[in-house]
């Protein structure tokens, strides 16, 4: 089992000039806990996860990682230093709607790079534990292939791999899969089902409502910048009693038909 993080969210508020993107939210996920963030567009989810490693700015409350408080020294304090921030962000490692690799290497030197530069590894340590992320998503026969070689399914699993190989103790998704052809889904998800099985904590942004149905261990469900509701995930999926939460279902469904 691998080292996994908590987190928690007390009274946090996301400000965009006027627009309040973020309204008091309050969020508590235990250690090893899989938390799918769902909801309609614009509703405040990737702002929300973007500011539990920082890369947001809260305006006010409190994001804490482990028991510590991430980005500010002190609750509504100023600001930590970014020397602090960057050891903070050691243990989280994020995957986005984008994959973000460098087109000009293959696939393990994008995942080695970050070990080179960031923890200041040896190459030759750096492509040995990178070689063990690739086969760790079912890429080891591709690691020499560059990004233009690779499908949208296989991109993505190189950039899961780039952020298993810093050994994180939080792992965030915002919305791995949106980006890949539908049949290309599956290989992401059942490598993030891995993930979730080993014991990372995760907190993944999705529209993927069966792998919140079977992975996660909590729902959250958040319209216009309010989380509505955060439950298991039958509670949220299956028999939700808030008519926003039915509203957004309903539509969903409607969609994804055949």
């Amino acid at each position: 089992m691998v080292r996994a993080s908590s987190v928690e969210i007390r009274k946090v508020n996301k400000f965009y000039g006027p627009f309040h993107a973020l309204k008091d939210i309050d969020m508590s996920i235990a250690p090893g806990k899989v938390t799918c963030l769902i909801g309609p567009s614009g509703s405040g989810k990737s702002t929300l996860l973007r500011c539990v490693n920082f890369l947001e700015e809260y305006n006010s409350g409190e994001v804490l990682i482990d028991g510590e408080l991430i980005g500010y020294e002190t609750a509504g304090g100023k600001k930590m230093s970014s020397r602090r921030l960057r050891e903070m962000r050691r243990t989280i490692g994020m995957v986005f709607q984008q994959f973000n690799l460098w087109p000009h290497m293959t696939a393990l030197q994008n995942v080695a790079e970050g070990l080179i530069r960031v923890r200041g590894m040896a190459k030759s340590e750096a492509e040995a534990r990178a070689a063990d992320a690739l086969e760790k998503v079912g890429l080891g026969d591709r690691m020499s292939n560059h990004p233009s070689r690779l499908s949208g399914g296989q991109q993505q699993r190189v950039a899961i791999a780039r952020a298993i190989a810093m050994e994180p103790r939080l792992m965030l998704f915002d919305e791995p899969t949106s980006a890949l052809d539908p049949e290309l889904v599956g290989e992401v998800l059942s490598v993030m089902k891995a993930l979730a099985a080993e014991g990372m904590t995760m907190v993944v942004v999705t529209h993927e409502m069966g792998f919140a149905a079977h992975v996660a261990d909590k729902v959250a469900f958040m319209e216009q910048g309010e989380l509505v509701a955060m439950d298991e995930p039958a509670n949220i999926l299956h028999h939700p009693e808030d008519p926003r939460i039915q509203s957004f279902l309903r539509t969903y469904h409607e969609r994804n038909s055949f």
